[in-house]
């Protein structure tokens, strides 16, 4: 339960934002820059992008694969530690071979647009006698799109889809941390 505010005291969230408005503004024109940088160099971006995901399962590799030694009498060790493995080997692959993998990544991109436009569609269609269903019927129609222009456009859209979506993704976080700064 939280107790009411004050006239004219500020909640404990603001009170922090307000205390650290610098470093949101500073943090949200590194992540703009970036951003910038992303969509302007959008292959060096989308391998940037895979790295990343790369050094992600070798990390989570790492950790599965120890947890799965740790817990050797675990009937389910074995698999545990070949799925440690396989992201392990996944991870190496992406994080090492810059071109390669970009295609894949590329792939599930638009699968996964696919995948929310169908449910934001359905999600809009449950909504659609009340106002605003338009609107979550126009972004299915968009992740639609993207998503088949992304899978239509293979191989070539694997150049510059991951970087410049990192490039906008970057540039949206990057506004609303300055915008938050400012609020307060």
């Amino acid at each position: 339960m939280t107790m009411p505010l004050q006239t004219g005291q500020l909640d404990p969230v603001t009170q922090a934002v307000r205390a650290h408005r610098q470093r949101f503004t500073v943090l949200g024109v590194v992540l703009v820059i970036l951003g910038i940088l992303a969509i302007m160099f959008p292959l060096l971006g989308s391998i940037v992008a895979k790295q990343l995901i790369g050094w992600f399962l070798l990390l989570t590799g790492a950790s599965v694969l120890f947890a799965a030694f740790q817990m050797r009498d675990w009937q389910s060790a074995t698999l545990t530690g070949l799925i440690g493995v396989l992201q392990l080997v996944a991870g190496v692959y992406l994080a090492f071979f810059p071109f390669t993998g970009l295609i894949g990544l590329t792939l599930f991109l638009g699968v996964v647009f696919l995948f929310q436009g169908a449910a934001e569609a359905t999600i809009a269609w449950q909504h659609r006698p009340r106002d605003g269903w338009v609107w979550l019927a126009l972004s299915a129609l968009a992740s639609v799109l993207l998503g088949v222009l992304l899978i239509t456009g293979l191989p070539g859209t694997a150049i510059w889809a991951p970087g410049l979506f990192l490039g906008i993704n970057l540039i949206s976080s990057g506004v609303s941390f300055v915008a938050l700064a400012r609020t307060a």
